[in-house]
């Protein structure tokens, strides 16, 4: 890089420098290299500084962060609401039915559009969100079957993801102490079980919690994510009250 990394991309480097090598029987794409400089720039402008709630999804969404380099990436989200777009390359091996296509990427990510959509309505600018909130994916690393269809963690061997778990714990355990946040909050069960995880590396002793997982293939998000996602975070102390603002 032209300028020196800031610690949090410092740490993204570090990580993917122990994912790259690291051996898979499903395909895999790794965001933090082709897609790296939208990545960096997010880091960059908006992870500085101390932040009082951090949120953990689980890896890359197929048009999300597999195409903008954004945890919950949706192109438009992070195009003109975040004022991020930077040049995408393309993985080393790409699928014929998952093409990395960046920001001209015509799909949107309904997860990403689901997060980022209500920050926007209860925070109004990118700024004001990440002036003390932040979100983090666990593992930037994406999975595929033959057919092209998204593989979560959970569905790769044990074998396989023994030493993806050691490393994206210890970059999670890093962010928490470079940011010391006052809550860590899972986006759906599989964050939060990492995060308490993480968190028990680190003496943190903060809140920890979790919110319903915005993803279209549950029922109960699709019955209005937003309001549901609201309801807990205020009921867990994390935002103070249902209307507009932290």
């Amino acid at each position: 890089m032209d300028v020196k990394s800031t610690p949090l991309e410092a740490s993204a480097l570090r990580l993917a420098d122990r994912l790259r090598p690291l051996p898979f029987s499903a395909q895999t794409y790794l965001p933090l290299d082709y897609a790296w400089e939208p990545h960096s720039l997010y880091l960059r402008r908006y992870g500085a500084g101390r932040k009082r709630v951090v949120f953990l999804g689980m890896n890359p969404g197929p048009y999300g962060m597999a195409q903008t380099g954004v945890p919950f990436g949706e192109v438009a989200a992070v195009r003109d609401w975040m004022g991020i777009e930077a040049p995408v390359g393309k993985p080393p091996l790409e699928h014929p039915k998952r093409p990395v296509q960046g920001f001209a990427c015509p799909k949107s990510e309904v997860s990403g559009r689901r997060l980022w959509g209500l920050f926007a309505e209860r925070f109004g600018t990118a700024e004001k969100f990440f002036a003390d909130h932040f979100v983090l994916n666990y593992c930037p690393l994406v999975w595929m079957s033959p057919t092209g269809a998204n593989l979560t963690p959970d569905k790769l061997p044990s074998s396989e993801m023994e030493p993806v778990e050691i490393a994206c714990l210890d970059h999670l355990a890093e962010s928490i102490q470079l940011m010391k946040p006052e809550w860590l909050i899972g986006v759906g069960a599989f964050a939060e079980e990492r995060l308490r995880k993480a968190a028990a590396m680190t003496g943190y002793t903060g809140g920890i919690g979790r919110v319903l997982h915005p993803s279209p293939a549950s029922p109960a998000a699709n019955r209005g994510w937003a309001e549901a996602a609201t309801k807990q975070l205020v009921a867990q102390g994390v935002w103070s009250d249902l209307a507009t603002g932290p």
